[in-house]
């Protein structure tokens, strides 16, 4: 939905309860979009951010120990003036 900053005053009270339902609201200034109204996401607890982040290690650590190669170096590529051979 597109509304004018104008015509936006006397319904923003509306215009929040569209937003947190999963409507756009966009407000323009003189036919330009301006602002976008959205919905605050809730931030995940200190217990969460700390559980995604072991599992990341996790995941690190098993790519780690598979045997895989490391990343090579490709300079061979190229000569001692930085140009390809």
């Amino acid at each position: 939905m597109r509304i004018s900053v104008t015509d936006a005053k006397g319904q923003l009270t509306e215009l929040v309860r569209l937003a947190e339902a999963g409507d756009e609201i966009v407000l323009t200034r003189h036919g330009h979009p301006a602002v976008r109204l959205v919905p605050v996401k809730a931030l995940p607890d200190r217990q969460v951010r700390r559980d995604l982040l072991e599992a990341a290690r996790r995941r690190g650590a098993a790519k780690a120990s598979t045997g895989a190669p490391a990343a090579q170096s490709q300079d061979f590529l190229y000569s001692d003036e930085g140009l390809p051979k």
